[in-house]
């Protein structure tokens, strides 16, 4: 009986060794494909150069001026948006699929996108800033940002006051997209023909009107977030077994969830106010990495984070290139990639849960 206690004990640290190189593997593999992404985006473009000189344009050395212009002024701002936006998306929806444990979580299905979207409407048409002016270029990333928060704070409220159930939590979420959704199309009914050049111009989603300031920000709320969720790994993990084992042991859920959920919203806010409505990132991007690695948050939240940045920063890619010197909307490269992901999930993986 020992003896085979003892081979079972084996089998399973070999097959756990198997599965974390199995997953350090994905890992290299998702970070290679993402450096070969960043290169391929820094040729993207009118302005054609070899790749080593782009390379060197990054720190100033190109021996065409032109190209330090271009690579620092302009693609290189793109790319980091691109990454850290990606990145925040991705690792965000993961840690919602797991703490609300369903599998169709993210900031785009609990609204905070459609939030974000009535914010940037409302200063655009009631307040008339127009993206034009300096003022403007405050208040629309601004009122964007409070329009998603406001969906945050009552989801939050409705998880912990209501003592609403996971699946509830989404569907509230759909509820709040459509409330938001009719209401920015009520304020378009009275908006002139600029002020909806404008709106549309921002829903599109785009990567290229960020500047350092703006990639800064996000950066720092990115990576504050990620750290964050990096610590909660494996409470994250016991989650996956159920309430009642991740109570026992000792972990405050309902804290938990709470705390995260905050960091979630916020994080994928702030995002958004900045690059506009970028669906499906933080849905796909996890269900990417969950294939390969399984459910261990010790690999699936870097590994969100890292499909996120490369999944937008491809979409940003066809969307520079299938048309050129045109620039498709991201937005809509992201929702065409990405609902028929939503679909499957909905009508196949819908029933299991994060767990699954």
């Amino acid at each position: 009986m020992n003896l085979k206690k003892s081979a079972s004990v084996n089998n399973d640290a070999a097959a756990y060794r198997r599965n974390q190189l199995k997953s350090k593997s994905f890992l290299l593999i998702l970070f290679a494909m993402l450096i070969v992404a960043i290169l391929l985006s820094l040729r993207a473009g009118s302005y054609k150069t070899p790749t080593l000189e782009l390379i060197k344009g990054i720190f100033g050395h190109a021996a065409d001026s032109k190209i330090n212009l271009v690579v620092r002024s302009n693609r290189l701002p793109r790319i980091c948006t691109a990454i850290v936006a990606g990145a925040g998306l991705g690792i965000t929806g993961c840690v919602l699929q797991a703490i609300l444990r369903n599998p169709l979580a993210s900031s785009s299905t609990l609204g905070v996108s459609q939030g974000a979207s009535f914010g940037a409407a409302f200063a655009i048409i009631v307040l008339q800033m127009g993206s034009a002016s300096g003022l403007g270029t405050m208040a629309i990333p601004l009122c964007a940002f409070i329009g998603s928060v406001s969906v945050a704070l009552v989801i939050l409220g409705l998880s912990r006051f209501r003592q609403v159930s996971p699946e509830g939590i989404i569907l509230a979420g759909v509820a709040i997209s459509f409330m938001f959704t009719g209401g920015t199309t009520l304020m378009q009914y009275f908006a002139d023909e600029i002020q909806l050049n404008t709106l549309v111009f921002w829903t599109f989603g785009s990567l290229g009107n960020t500047d350092w300031g703006d990639v800064g920000r996000m950066a720092a709320m990115v990576l504050f977030a990620s750290l964050y969720f990096m610590l909660k790994r494996w409470d994250f993990n016991a989650l996956l077994s159920g309430e009642e084992t991740a109570i026992s042991l000792g972990i405050h859920v309902r804290r938990l969830t709470l705390i995260n959920m905050v960091l979630c919203c916020l994080t994928s806010s702030m995002i958004v106010s900045y690059i506009g409505l970028i669906n499906f990132i933080g849905l796909v991007a996890p269900h990417v990495v969950r294939l390969v690695v399984g459910n261990n948050h010790v690999y699936l939240l870097p590994g969100s984070a890292i499909a996120g940045a490369l999944l937008l920063l491809l979409g940003d890619l066809l969307a520079r290139v299938a048309i050129s010197p045109a620039i498709l909307p991201i937005g809509a490269i992201t929702s065409i990639l990405g609902g028929p992901l939503f679909l499957y999930l909905l009508f196949k993986g819908g029933k299991h849960s994060a767990d699954g």
